[in-house]
């Protein structure tokens, strides 16, 4: 008789997977935090108020014991999927324009995805236990994160360094996070309905949520702080792209000048970090800027409404009405067209 073919379990398999090279004090930690059914992994966390896989805590508590902030840098923030790459692109082209001429055919936005021009703090810098020495990097610094306001660094509260926050009308952020996440699961996982996802959105169980908690974070500093926080929905982008990079500019302490007005640059700023352009580049259509993530996922429709085409008159009633009641005594507000009824 042969031996006993032993299968794996590939559940057991991708936790093992998700936990491995994490370091000691992340696996005793993530022992003692409340876990949720995750949405591409097995299991999220509860850390420190929001939600996060393992290898995520990890990189973050090495990111909050080591970031040191210098009063130039620049922090791009935002939940995932609501502009991410956008903001980023936007403010490497704006940042850098005396360096490398938007109109340049070598441009590096045109030859590297924007998740490599401005690396993640958890996903890159402070990711598989790595501590980098940021201190060589040339003045001024562009870093971005998903991380919520209450989690940053304190050396980022503390400083003169400027934070621009993105955020996204969280019925459009649902359906991109649920086709984002539907293609990086394994294969050994099956597509995560719809229902599903969006229950669990709803009670907030979604990487760095609640969304609604993500979102007071930064839009309470933004108020408290105008010159520290700049906050911008991703709808209002969209509708006038203009004056949006003009108003980021002016934030971060770059204005355009008169001339270079004239010149169009602005124009050429959006045209270059447009949603089309960047998609159809070669560099953003193979490869992984971000381990685990291909950069074709990067980009899908980039619509602004899309959620009509998906989401149920009870789902729209029920997800506005958590914004109405987490976000609008706050006065932060998001339109819901009149197409579902």
């Amino acid at each position: 008789m042969g031996s006993p073919q032993i299968t794996e379990n590939p559940t057991i398999a991708a936790d093992e997977d998700e936990e491995k090279g994490i370091s000691a004090e992340c696996k005793e930690l993530i022992l003692g935090c409340r876990k949720e059914k995750g949405w591409r992994t097995s299991f999220l966390y509860e850390f420190q108020g929001f939600w996060c896989q393992p290898k995520e805590i990890d990189a973050i508590l090495s990111f909050q014991k080591h970031y040191l902030a210098r009063d130039s840098d620049v922090i791009l923030a935002t939940i995932p999927k609501s502009g991410t790459t956008w903001i980023k692109s936007l403010t490497f082209a704006i940042m850098n324009r005396n360096n490398v001429p938007v109109s340049d055919g070598n441009h590096p936005l045109l030859a590297s995805n924007p998740h490599d021009l401005v690396p993640f703090f958890e996903y890159k810098l402070y990711a598989n236990n790595q501590n980098p020495n940021l201190s060589i990097l040339p003045k001024p610094r562009i870093f971005a994160t998903h991380i919520p306001f209450g989690s940053l660094s304190e050396s980022i509260k503390s400083s003169d360094c400027r934070i621009v926050y993105v955020c996204r009308n969280p019925l459009d952020t649902f359906i991109s996070s649920w086709h984002y996440i539907n293609q990086l699961r394994r294969e050994s996982r099956p597509p995560i309905p719809l229902e599903e996802a969006f229950d669990m959105y709803c009670k907030g169980v979604i990487g760095y949520g609640p969304f609604w908690e993500h979102m007071l974070g930064y839009w309470k500093e933004s108020q408290e702080r105008p010159n520290k926080v700049l906050f911008m929905k991703y709808e209002d982008m969209k509708e006038d792209a203009i004056s949006h990079v003009k108003m980021l500019a002016n934030f971060l302490g770059l204005p355009f000048s008169v001339e270079e007005e004239k010149q169009g640059l602005i124009e050429e700023i959006v045209k270059l970090c447009s949603f089309k352009k960047l998609k159809d580049l070669e560099v953003n259509q193979n490869g992984k800027s971000i381990k685990n993530f291909d950069n074709k996922h990067l980009f899908r429709k980039g619509e602004v409404g899309d959620w009509v085409n998906y989401l149920s008159p009870s789902m729209v009633h029920q997800l506005s009405k958590i914004m109405d009641e987490k976000l609008g005594d706050f006065g932060l507000k998001f339109k819901v067209c009149s197409t579902v009824s």
